[in-house]
């Protein structure tokens, strides 16, 4: 509707007609005897004067079809008043002044001929609102801040088109270019109009090829490689994001390419064009470099001229670690000044003067280098500014920075002093230290800008985990508790297995010292489960109560020490009315736990005992942050349980992990940790190890298996009525844990984007190795029948025996069988009690999600053993990682 109407163009050509003045009178024809007084010259040169315009005296104006502007508005505009005198080009230059307001659809202007002017106008509508239809990527949020049309504004023409354009060019550039946007107006009463945006967004203009001319010395489809656009198409083309065409990421690919090239010793590369060109439907683009590789060239002589004293040209040399006669590297040199300027700040040269100097020799190819170090006075730290923390004291960050002011510059402290406030884990991930000059050339100001993030937590999380079945946890957590830098946590857990609650504080900076000191009670209550089959069947209960004391402080800048104790009950307890049995059917039930139906080895863990425990820890730890990228930790703990009680036993672990990162965002990682037991108490008894079941070690993090999926375990097996083992049914089996354990880990953390980076994915490949042992070997039954008693009145009682009838009891005794109901048994067999690995392999992501911690997991197992439980998939959410 927008292309219908008055044509803004052509509107001159009538309004020129209606002002322009009306032919003078015709002069009453001359005599004919004065024709021949004209001469020949005088009628040539006639034509070239015109005649002059004719002027007129505005008489009265009035105005005609205005519905909102006040008719002396529109005189004003019109610069035209009562009693002015006028011309033809007076009257246009009013008509352009009126248009010029864009308050007019289409102007007239008549009664030129009499100066009583009428001025007829049809003003443009007001716009009661703007509407966008059709746009599903773009949404009104992006769009409508590009608009300039708004609500009770005039409408123009001119307006739409230029909002039009800012529409198209918003798809463009989201890579659209097929996009089409079509205005139209709705009419409505009181010259009032809706504009409506009509978007067809178009599919993504897609790179169909990228073509490289020039190149002699690589191939495109390796020269591709470097670039950040991929071409299109492709078995797995729907999963890429980078095969659109983007203006920017083709100058970015301009400089990938000669960064690759100056790699390659191509010191004189250049690109001669980039041509991006779009398909004739729209849809698709074809990029073309043309490029000039020019010669490749070697290093030749690498040499030194430095003026600090203490940074000889000797130890510069070595540390450039440049070989003449290699191809020439632009990166290669790019690093070493940056490693040249790490020394010389380790050496107090906070504003090294390093540059790289090159001496082309074009004949013989090869590039000369010389590392100039320019003279530079040794820097002091003059203050530490922060900025940026508006919760967090500045006590809690400047305590992390290993240099004070009035010390030596040292870019290995500063470093330092970053990777620690980085661990803090209250600020953003890419924190930096930033040097400037100050008040005198050998000072400088360190300056760190801070970008706090949230560090209290108040959630109600539900989630539905692997493990655990259904979780829900309420958690109360401050990280930075009245930015002091104080943890203070509180928390209920609560899922199918397990239950519970706790509270924690811990102070970092005791009384203001490199001191740690914290405490927590807990109450827990842990169900152990046993499988039938693939089914779990709850087995024992164990009831935990107590609290814990812990203090550490710093040893070295990377080594820590740190001692804990902790007092705890623990009572075990099984269902009565599942494992306990009436012996003489006498009832009520007394306390009698039925090893026919729990186990030897669970009832005789059964009982209440109070664990007195005492330990420290030592830790190493040079990583660089939260999320460790490089660097070590290394951690050996010992725990002696027997300062009181009646618990005994030394408990010894150790822990370490490399973290290494070998570029392009890929991390890699190497991970061991190991555990024993040591009883310092004899064994209860014939078949029971010294160390308590639930002081066991039992789950050693090896993905590929299930919770409690390895180790020694007791498996029972069904006897039919023949007497052979049934392996058909489903057998009944209970980890009891063991004494000694050890895991490796190998894994490899993908690069992502920034903005998948953002959302807090973390994704990698991992090795997992391992095994859990050592453990007294059980007293096992083997029950071939159960016998019970047929009548309700006779005094005999139930027995097992092993033989195939009721005839004898397992004490030798002897029995009438058809007095009793043989019951098929069962056979226990002892499994797992083996150091030998078992391996897994797979893949994983961690993912911060709205709703809580994920982690899930993909894993094989490779290498078991008979009676270990696989699992390939699981998955954690709402609980901690």
């Amino acid at each position: 509707m927008l292309m219908v109407g008055t044509v803004l163009g052509g509107t001159s050509t009538p309004l020129l007609a209606q002002v322009a003045p009306a032919p003078p009178p015709q002069r009453p024809a001359a005599p004919a005897t004065a024709q021949p007084t004209v001469q020949t010259p005088a009628a040539t040169i006639a034509p070239a004067v015109a005649p002059a315009p004719a002027v007129r005296t505005i008489r009265s104006i009035g105005v005609h079809g205005n519905q909102r502007l006040e008719p002396e508005t529109i005189r004003a505009y019109a610069n035209l008043a009562p009693g002015q005198t006028y011309t033809a080009a007076t009257l246009d230059q009013a008509l352009k002044d009126l248009y010029a307001t864009q308050l007019f659809a289409d102007v007239t202007i008549g009664g030129a001929e009499t100066g009583d002017l009428v001025i007829n106008v049809r003003e443009n509508p007001v716009i009661n609102r703007i509407i966008l239809e059709g746009n599903k990527r773009l949404k009104d949020d992006k769009i409508t801040p590009e608009i300039k049309l708004a609500p009770r504004q005039i409408f123009t023409r001119s307006a739409v088109r230029a909002d039009v354009d800012r529409i198209l060019e918003l798809y463009r550039r989201q890579g659209r270019f097929a996009a089409r946007v079509d205005p139209k107006i709705v009419q409505l009463d009181q010259n009032r109009v809706d504009v409506v945006f009509e978007i067809y967004e178009g599919d993504l203009a897609k790179v169909r090829a990228i073509n490289i001319l020039g190149n002699t010395h690589f191939s495109d489809e390796r020269l591709r490689k470097e670039m950040y656009t991929r071409q299109s198409g492709g078995v797995l083309g729907f999963l890429k994001s980078n095969d659109t065409y983007d203006p920017d990421r083709l100058a970015a690919d301009q400089q990938k390419l000669r960064a690759y090239y100056l790699t390659q010793g191509y010191a004189d590369f250049r690109v001669v064009s980039a041509l991006a060109e779009l398909t004739p439907d729209r849809r698709d683009f074809v990029i073309t470099y043309v490029v000039d590789e020019g010669p490749r060239y070697r290093f030749g002589t690498v040499e030194a001229d430095s003026a600090l004293r203490d940074f000889p040209n000797a130890q510069i040399v070595k540390l450039a670690n440049i070989t003449p006669g290699a191809w020439f590297n632009a990166k290669l040199v790019e690093d070493t000044v940056t490693n040249l300027n790490e020394a010389a700040g380790n050496l107090g040269y906070a504003f090294a003067d390093i540059n790289p100097a090159y001496n082309r020799d074009a004949e013989k190819k090869v590039m000369n280098l010389t590392i100039k170090v320019g003279p530079t006075p040794r820097v002091y730290v003059e203050r530490i500014d922060i900025t940026g923390n508006t919760s967090t004291r500045d006590k809690v960050i400047r305590r992390e920075f290993r240099l004070n002011e009035g010390d030596a510059f040292n870019a290995l402290r500063v470093k330092r002093s970053q990777d620690r406030i980085q661990s803090l884990g209250f600020f953003q991930e890419k924190l930096e230290i930033k040097q400037t000059e100050g008040s005198a050339p050998d000072r400088v100001v360190l300056g760190v800008n801070v970008e706090e993030k949230p560090t209290g937590q108040l959630s109600l999380s539900g989630g539905y985990s692997s493990l655990e079945r259904f979780v829900i946890q309420l958690a109360v957590s401050q990280n930075n508790f009245m930015g002091k830098g104080q943890t203070l946590d509180a928390s209920v857990n609560w899922s199918v297995y397990s239950k519970s609650i706790e509270a924690g504080f811990t102070d970092p900076y005791f009384l203001d010292k490199p001191i740690l000191f914290g405490g927590n009670l807990f109450r827990r209550d842990y169900r152990n489960f046993n499988f039938i089959g693939n089914s779990r069947n709850t087995t024992y209960s164990q009831v935990t109560t107590g609290g814990a004391l812990r203090m550490g402080f710093p040893i070295t800048e990377y080594w820590s020490f740190g001692g804990r104790y902790t007092l705890q009950t623990d009572r075990i307890s099984l269902d009565p009315a599942t494992f306990y049995t009436d012996p003489d059917g006498a009832g009520p039930l007394p306390a009698v736990c039925d090893p026919l139906k729990a186990g030897r080895y669970l009832c005789d863990e059964i009982g209440k005992r109070l664990t007195s425990l005492i330990g420290f820890s030592t830790v190493y730890d040079d990583t660089d942050g939260i999320r460790p990228t490089r660097g070590q930790r290394l951690t050996w703990s010992e725990d002696f349980a027997g300062l009181g009680g009646n618990v005994r036993y030394i408990r010894s672990r150790i822990d370490a992990t490399k973290f290494k990162s070998i570029g392009g965002g890929w991390v890699f990682s190497a991970h061991g940790e190991g555990g024993y037991i040591a009883p310092l108490q004899k064994s209860p008894g014939p078949g029971r190890d010294a160390v308590r079941l639930t002081d066991r070690f039992f789950d050693i993090g090896l993905r590929g298996f299930d919770i409690r999926g390895l180790g020694p375990r007791i498996q029972r097996v069904p006897y039919n009525a023949d007497g052979t083992l049934d392996l058909t049914k489903a057998v009944i089996t209970d980890a009891i844990g063991a004494r000694a354990y050890y895991m490796g880990r190998l894994e490899l953390q993908f690069p992502l984007s920034s903005g998948l980076k953002s959302l807090g994915l973390r994704p990698s490949a991992f090795l997992d190795a391992g095994s859990l042992w050592s453990i007294t070997s059980p007293l096992l039954q083997d029950v071939r029948n159960i016998c019970t008693p047929i009548a309700t009145t006779t005094t005999d009682v139930p027995f097992t025996t092993s033989a195939a009838n009721c005839s004898v009891d397992s004490n030798g005794v002897a029995h009438d069988p058809a007095l009793f109901l043989a019951t098929p048994g069962f056979q226990e067999r002892f499994l797992g009690n083996s150091p030998r690995p078992r391996l897994s392999i797979g893949i994983g992501v961690n993912w911060v999600s709205p709703f809580g911690p994920l982690r899930i997991d993909l894993a094989k197992a490779l290498m078991k053993q008979k009676g270990d439980d696989t699992k390939l998939f699981s998955f954690n959410v709402g609980t901690q990682f």
